[in-house]
């Protein structure tokens, strides 16, 4: 029960590494407002959650508007009278080679990625700033330097995040702000598995480029990055900012598939 009394906002919160975050910081005692567009699948999770005993609550939220990054943080507030935390996890990796991408696809990957995270961060900083603490995560990537091949985009978002993180821990920390980062290897989430699969690859050469290309031989899952999340969120890392969790498993994006 390391988040006992906490309240906690996750975007992405519905799917993928967002949701098994969501499962760790209810499992750990937190108050949890799970956000996404998916507003099947978010009452999905909130039930899930609640039959385990969590005090839970999902908040439909497109983090490509700027009116639903402020309301999530808004409604955070009305209904637990805080926000404890804020983990910025909302994100989408279309893998089209850099001479192919659009104008349309680019806004999308920026508004989803990097405009969200920003100003979910606005907002919950605003009010961090009158309780004098406050802990932001955002996740991150790999790919945050160079990008992957097809991935041109979404490494551009990553930077720009990576970028923002800094700021935030530099700037905030006066005011008992924290903002950390953590580097996602390579989960094989059902969305990363599907965009494998569609490539023309089997399960069996999929597990056996983890062999290859991750050091410690395996995919991370979305568990792996929810105890980086916990710690970053807990009153244990109260001295920690502006770090990178390296939950990689040793892996380096370069030669990454896509």
């Amino acid at each position: 029960m390391r988040l006992e009394k906490k309240v906690i906002a996750i975007t992405g919160a519905t799917s993928g590494i967002g949701k098994g975050i969501a499962r760790m910081l209810a499992k750990e005692g937190a108050s949890v407002v799970l956000a996404g567009r998916n507003g099947e699948m978010g009452a999905l999770l909130e039930s899930e959650l609640k039959k385990k005993g969590a005090d839970c609550c999902f908040i439909a939220a497109d983090v490509q508007k700027v009116e639903d990054c402020r309301a999530l943080i808004d409604k955070t507030v009305k209904k637990y009278g805080k926000i404890d935390g804020l983990v910025n996890d909302a994100g989408i990796f279309p893998c089209i080679p850099f001479e192919e991408v659009t104008e349309e696809m680019y806004d999308r990957v920026m508004d989803t990625n990097i405009k969200g995270a920003y100003f979910c961060t606005q907002q919950a900083v605003s009010y961090m700033k009158e309780q004098g603490y406050g802990s932001i995560v955002n996740i991150g990537s790999t790919h945050w330097q160079t990008g992957g091949s097809g991935l041109s985009a979404y490494g551009v978002s990553k930077g720009g995040l990576h970028t923002l993180t800094e700021h935030i821990a530099h700037h905030y920390a006066p005011y008992g702000i924290r903002c950390n980062w953590v580097t996602v290897g390579w989960v094989m989430s059902e969305g990363e598995l599907a965009r494998l699969l569609d490539l023309g690859m089997t399960e069996e050469e999929i597990a056996a480029q983890a062999k290859k290309e991750i050091p410690t031989g395996s995919f991370q899952t979305a568990e792996d990055i929810a105890y980086a999340c916990v710690y970053l969120l807990s009153d244990e890392s109260r001295q920690v900012l502006g770090t990178d969790i390296n939950v990689t498993g040793g892996f380096r994006s370069v030669g990454r598939i896509g």
